[in-house]
């Protein structure tokens, strides 16, 4: 098969995805396209809209489009395809998925330089590609990274409201906000999206099964691309973190344990949980001031806090996690140095975070679930699904 050939058979899939889009787009969009850089990688979990955003940008720009996994360009340089792809007039080219091309920032390096006047876009679905490709490209392209869906993007997806965002939970007009819910069932809302609705194929059905599989492909597809050195008994490792974590009402590990259990050190221990969390499996959260390059961190948390349903874990983890996961896109969140005082701190903001009659402790503020309305210094955790 030719370059001809094969460029003619990705303009007809790409057709094919164009009429597959959904009708419906994340609200988050809005936020990608005040940017319009020459070079933009794009960057986030697995499943948060990052295809379909790139699709829109194809069709609304005239851009070529290009899935890195797919197996009709593994025999054609990326260069090459690239050079043909401006030849034939397209204005830019979008390259989805770009981790599993060969020697790919070089490619992408030669193009930009060689064509001044064409957009180049890539994607992944971690952010550990900055590190392993991007530094060629530092300079040239700019990084953009996609979140999770929100709470608010949920309300919107599924019932057709646009809510208002919040700059913070703790500080916001809560009578203007109030005002635009009142009419949600909002802490049956909640629960729905909490189980079931962090990623926008929600709307698709097997919610469960997709995320399962995203479990599974993130372990087993991509870590090992960003890795040095992997063994079958490193990826059941993380498995068996992922799964401690979900059940355990401490949301730590024991390093000595495990790393007795598994037999490797505690430094290959410490490389897979930065890998994890690089990968947006995990979050781990330090407290403040602790610079160690080693660290489990104080606590760890699923980054996608749909999982502690979708495998009836933990849901006090649930909580935090939902709580780290919301915070963390506005700021910086450090585990409390006394517990007896709060859970977190963000931005300076002491937080105790539980159920509906959590006491406050010595915080400023205590999170808490089940509760229909903010009230003084009681949050709502639902609202903290309104910052983006």
């Amino acid at each position: 098969m030719d370059l001809n050939e094969i460029i003619e058979r990705m303009e007809l899939k790409k057709a094919r995805l164009l009429n597959a889009l959904p009708a419906k787009k994340r609200l988050y969009f809005k936020n990608i396209d005040k940017y319009d850089n020459r070079g933009i990688l794009l960057y986030g979990p697995r499943g948060v809209g990052k295809t379909t955003y790139l699709l829109m940008k194809a069709k609304e720009n005239n851009y070529f489009y290009i899935s890195g996994d797919d197996p009709l360009i593994s025999t054609f340089p990326l260069y090459e395809i690239g050079e043909k792809v401006f030849l034939e007039g397209y204005d830019g080219i979008i390259i989805d998925e770009v981790h599993y091309l060969n020697k790919w920032s070089i490619h992408i390096k030669a193009l930009y330089d060689s064509y001044p006047d064409k957009k180049i876009w890539i994607s992944d679905s971690s952010s550990i590609i900055l590190r392993t490709g991007i530094s060629d490209l530092s300079r040239r392209f700019i990084k953009i990274r996609m979140p999770l869906l929100s709470f608010r993007e949920y309300i919107y997806l599924s019932k057709n409201i646009e809510v208002q965002t919040i700059n913070s939970p703790f500080n916001f007009d809560k009578e203007k906000f109030m005002s635009q819910i009142k009419n949600i069932d909002i802490l049956k809302l909640f629960k729905e999206y909490a189980s079931a609705g962090t990623r926008p194929f929600f709307l698709e059905g097997n919610f469960s099964e997709k995320m399962e599989n995203i479990l599974e492909k993130t372990l087993y597809s991509d870590i090992p691309f960003f890795l040095n050195s992997i063994k079958e008994n490193h990826l059941k490792l993380m498995k068996a973190v992922i799964g401690y974590l979900i059940y355990s009402r401490i949301p730590t590990i024991n390093v000595e344990r495990m790393c007795k259990e598994w037999g490797l050190s505690k430094n290959k221990l410490y490389e897979l949980l930065k890998v994890m969390e690089e990968a947006e499996l995990i979050n781990i959260i330090l407290k403040e001031k602790d610079f160690s390059i080693n660290s489990k961190g104080e606590k760890i948390f699923l980054a996608d806090p749909a999982y502690y349903y979708i495998y009836n874990g933990e849901i006090e983890n649930f909580r935090e996690a939902f709580t780290v996961f919301t915070l963390k896109e506005k700021g910086k969140i450090f585990a409390s140095k006394n517990e007896k005082e709060g859970d977190f701190i963000w931005n300076d903001i002491k937080i105790e975070v539980g159920g509906k009659n959590k006491k406050i402790k010595k915080s400023d503020f205590v999170i808490r679930d089940d509760i229909d309305m903010p009230l003084k210094n009681k949050v709502p955790l639902w609202l903290l699904g309104f910052l983006w």
